[in-house]
């Protein structure tokens, strides 16, 4: 196992244009070439996987139980990602839940996460370097 899943979900594949005044400008490939050079001194490598359908999500989720952990930016799935809860709740690897923005300070509906309860940990708030951070956690959670 040296593979670490990187799970983004709807509208995450067009961070940089997207809004960035709340998401930043980093791209998605940007977010993956830094959690790619955190990760990289332990060996691992970063499967990168955004899909706009909670469905291709699960399929996601269920086909890497041999990765070492996971980041998880589940966008707005967060709040009604039911399926994509009952994936991860048998996902057997460590995952951080990663956001953006800082959703507790934005609209009252994404004040509630289905997934949090699951997570080993959640990163809201930090941008871009939410990732790296939620990198960092996993290098410390999984051991040698």
């Amino acid at each position: 196992m040296t593979e670490l899943l990187l799970l983004n979900g709807p509208n995450l594949g067009i961070l940089g244009r997207r809004e960035p005044e709340i998401y930043g400008t980093d791209t998605l490939a940007d977010i993956e070439e830094s959690v790619a050079r955190e990760v990289a001194e332990r060996g691992w490598k970063v499967t990168s996987v955004q899909r706009e359908s909670e469905g291709e999500l699960i399929q996601a989720v269920q086909g890497a139980y041999d990765t070492v952990g996971a980041i998880i930016n589940p966008g707005a799935l967060m709040i009604a990602g039911w399926s994509l809860r009952d994936a991860l709740a048998s996902y057997p690897r460590p995952w951080i839940e990663v956001h953006l923005s800082n959703v507790w300070a934005r609209e009252d509906f994404r004040h509630t996460s289905v997934l949090a309860p699951l997570a080993d940990g959640a990163i809201v708030g930090l941008g871009a370097d939410g990732y790296r951070l939620a990198a960092q956690a996993l290098l410390v959670k999984v051991p040698r």
